[in-house]
């Protein structure tokens, strides 16, 4: 299971997943033209303005979870490539979740924003997810490639 190099793609997307649960990802700041200057720091599970953003904590906490889940899978090689493609689609759906919070602290609040570097973490984790599943398929090619020969 270890010695497959997609498990340390897996395992890479889950220690980045759970490092995103706790770094910001986006910083709001009032406009210049405001009488005091405050900044606050969007994390997977709040910021001071915005309330009920359990979509991005959602988002964050399903990536580490699914990407866990499947390295057990190893002998269920096409459930597991298909549970990667659950994966990506939940890190697209993160900036997906992560674009309507800053238009709503842009609209509502009127806040400006600025991203900060760990916001790209979700696209590593997508990244090393597709090269994960493009390694299970080519065992899942090698395993029937060695039953047609038997």
């Amino acid at each position: 299971m270890i010695q497959r190099i997609q498990t340390v793609y897996l395992l890479l997307v889950v220690a980045l997943g759970i490092l995103l649960c706790f770094v910001p990802v986006l910083q709001l700041v009032t406009p210049a033209d405001a009488e005091s200057l405050q900044i606050w720091e969007l994390t997977a599970f709040g910021g001071a303005p915005l309330k009920g953003i359990w979509g991005l904590a959602v988002a964050t906490l399903i990536i580490p979870v699914l990407a866990f889940a499947d390295i057990f899978l190893y002998k269920k090689r096409l459930l597991q490539a298909r549970l990667n493609i659950f994966t990506v689609l939940f890190c697209l759906g993160y900036y997906g979740v992560l674009a309507i919070y800053v238009w709503l602290a842009q609209v509502s609040l009127n806040l400006e924003w600025h991203v900060l570097p760990w916001a790209a973490i979700p696209l590593v984790c997508m990244i090393l997810t597709l090269m994960a599943t493009r390694a299970i398929l080519k065992d899942e090619a090698l395993v029937r490639a060695a039953d047609r020969i038997r």
